[in-house]
């Protein structure tokens, strides 16, 4: 009784906190019919955040892809003063709120920060633009793939990358051959997550970006822009696209792995 008892409180608790929500943005996305929600979606703003959306986690999420696995193997296969410490900063984006990450960022790039004067004279603008952007989602995405991989390098060993060093192989042909492939369903996950925080990216850069219609404004500013608008249908089918993004992923992931690891 007890284990059933667990059982329906947590699948009960997952549709609570999960299901219902995600199913209600999809029951109001379509209160006004297909022809609001598709008027919304292709809208020329709404479809230059997407747009945006897109690029700044197609910067992101490569560049945050090999820091993880680069720091992933210094902090388990290499032994180095303050190791430590750089396994504890690769965790400060999960406790520092992406708000004071974008006020951060002012103190660094704003007209008074400390590189904005260079900047400025330089004709650089970070501000308000792409590059700010890109660098507070950089920051709020990045301990994802290295906090999936430096488990996996720890289960797995180095047996076989000793074994390989033995065998004459070099340090490339030791990652790519033996490291990646043991580690290839970590970075994967990683990757994963990394793009849903990418995709769902709010307050940092919501701070940074000025939040300029048809310029600086992501899918999630959208979202806020038109709820704030009193276009309700348009901020659930905006947000319906984006969580439907990240679902498609992780269904995707989750159909090729039993393939792949069956071959």
């Amino acid at each position: 009784m007890r284990k059933y008892l667990l059982r329906f409180t947590a699948l009960g608790y997952l549709v609570l906190v999960l299901l219902g929500p995600v199913a209600m943005v999809f029951a109001r996305a379509f209160d006004n019919g297909l022809d609001a929600l598709w008027k919304t979606l292709s809208d020329p703003n709404t479809v230059h955040a997407f747009w945006l959306t897109l690029l700044i986690a197609a910067i992101a999420v490569p560049l945050n892809t090999i820091f993880g696995v680069v720091c992933a193997l210094a902090i388990v296969r290499r032994r180095f003063p303050g190791a430590g410490l750089v396994n504890a900063l690769v965790d400060l984006p999960l406790a520092i709120s992406p708000v004071v990450v974008g006020l951060s960022l002012f103190l660094l790039y704003g007209r008074t920060g400390w590189f904005g004067p260079w900047l400025q004279g330089h004709g650089v603008q970070v501000l308000f633009a792409l590059p700010s952007m890109v660098i507070a989602t950089i920051f709020v995405s990045l301990p994802f793939v290295a906090r999936e991989v430096v488990p996996t390098l720890r289960e797995i060993g180095d047996e076989q990358e000793q074994a390989a060093h033995t065998l004459g192989a070099n340090g490339w042909q030791t990652f790519w051959r033996i490291t990646l492939p043991s580690i290839r369903w970590a970075i994967i996950y990683g990757v994963v997550l990394t793009t849903a925080r990418c995709l769902g990216e709010y307050g940092a850069v919501a701070v940074v970006s000025g939040n300029v219609e048809g310029k600086t404004q992501t899918a999630t500013l959208r979202v806020q822009d038109a709820y704030e608008n009193f276009n309700q249908s348009g901020a659930y089918g905006i947000a319906l696209v984006l969580a439907a993004m990240s679902v498609i992923v992780l269904v995707a992931m989750t159909l090729l792995r039993p393939k792949e690891e069956a071959a």
